[in-house]
């Protein structure tokens, strides 16, 4: 817990304009359309960071079946409130929650947390031989 913060995964909560205006500025989602974006958190278990006074400064998403399987996404902190432990403490409550307990496997996809994950026992993909993809990244570049 961080005095001064609050995470729900409410997903009334969610401010769905501070979320798509990080995301669809991330090296992950540039430019993702804003329907695109919110049909994708309806579609997930959605976790927010928030001050005590409401404002949302922090985001992830699990992707999943909430039995077997979860892709965790879409994980940030507002620059001005990183450093404070908000990062820690949110996968602290998303590897806690009990939709997610007993799943055989959870991945992400990160170019640069690594350390963060790490601390939560992710690891690089044992087998990657067996993993395939679709992979577009740019689908949303339509100009």
């Amino acid at each position: 817990m961080v005095t001064g913060y609050r995470i729900s995964n409410e997903f009334d909560a969610m401010d769905l304009t501070v979320i798509h205006g990080f995301i669809s500025n991330s090296y992950w989602g540039t430019k993702i359309p804003f329907e695109i974006m919110r049909r994708a958190a309806e579609n997930s278990l959605c976790f927010g960071v928030f001050t005590n006074a409401g404002q949302q400064v922090g985001f992830a998403r699990m992707v999943t079946d909430k039995a077997t399987f979860a892709y965790l996404a879409d994980v940030f902190i507002l620059d001005d409130h990183r450093g404070i432990g908000l990062s820690k403490w949110l996968m602290e409550t998303i590897l806690a929650h009990p939709d997610l307990q007993g799943l055989r496997r959870m991945v992400l996809a990160t170019k640069d947390a690594h350390s963060l994950y790490e601390q939560f026992g992710f690891k690089p993909l044992a087998n990657p031989d067996i993993f395939m993809e679709l992979w577009n990244p740019k689908v949303y570049n339509k100009t």
